[in-house]
C-alpha cells in the first residue's frame, strides 16, 4: 500500500510540474516598463530620491486598464504616485523634452501618449511592434510653462492594459 501511494504521489508531481512551470512565471511577471528619463515618479522612488512604498522595488509595475489619467494606473498600492505634495523633484527642461522608456519586458505596442492635464500633447504610433530595450520620444510641450506634470502612457497592443508614468517638469 505504501509503495502504491508513493508511486501515485510521484506520478501526480510529475504531471503537475509542467503546469506549475508554465503558469508560475506568467502569474509573477505582470508589469514591464516606465519612463526613466527625465525621472518619473516611480524612477524617483527606485532611486531613493523620494521615500516611497512598494513602487520602490518595482517601478515597471504601474499597469492598469487603458484610458486612465492617473499616475498609479489604478493600482491602489501605488496610490502615493498620485500625491502631488509628496516632494517630487521637477526636472528643468525647455519646451521640447526627450522622454526615455526603460522596458524590463517588451510587449507589442499600439502607441505612446503624453498628457498635461486633460490635453494630449503628443502621440507616437508603434504599429503593434515590440519595442527595443529603450524607446525615446521628443515631445513639444507647446505653450506650457512652469511646473507641469506629464502623464506618459504606453498602450499595449495585445491586452486591454497600459503602463503609466508621471513625470514632474519645470518648463522654461
Amino acid at each position: 500500500m505504501s509503495r502504491k501511494r508513493t508511486l501515485l504521489t510521484a506520478l501526480a508531481g510529475t504531471a503537475l510540474a509542467p503546469v506549475l512551470v508554465l503558469a508560475g512565471p506568467a502569474a509573477i511577471a505582470s508589469a514591464h516598463g516606465y519612463v526613466d528619463s527625465p525621472p518619473s515618479r516611480q524612477a524617483q522612488c527606485a532611486q531613493n530620491i523620494v521615500s516611497c512604498g512598494d513602487i520602490k522595488y518595482e517601478p515597471q509595475s504601474v499597469e492598469g486598464p487603458k484610458g486612465l489619467r492617473t499616475c498609479d494606473g489604478g493600482v491602489g498600492r501605488f496610490g502615493e504616485l498620485n500625491d502631488d505634495g509628496k516632494g517630487w523633484r521637477a526636472t528643468s527642461v525647455g519646451r521640447t523634452v526627450t522622454f526615455s522608456w526603460k522596458f524590463t519586458a517588451r510587449h507589442r505596442t499600439t502607441d505612446y501618449e503624453y498628457f498635461i492635464g486633460d490635453q494630449r500633447v503628443a502621440a507616437f504610433d508603434a504599429g503593434g511592434q515590440a519595442p527595443p530595450e529603450t524607446v525615446t520620444h521628443q515631445v513639444d510641450l507647446g505653450n506650457h510653462t512652469g511646473r507641469q506634470k506629464v502623464l506618459a502612457v504606453w498602450n499595449i497592443a495585445d491586452t486591454g492594459n497600459a503602463f503609466y508614468a508621471c513625470i514632474d517638469l519645470q518648463v522654461g
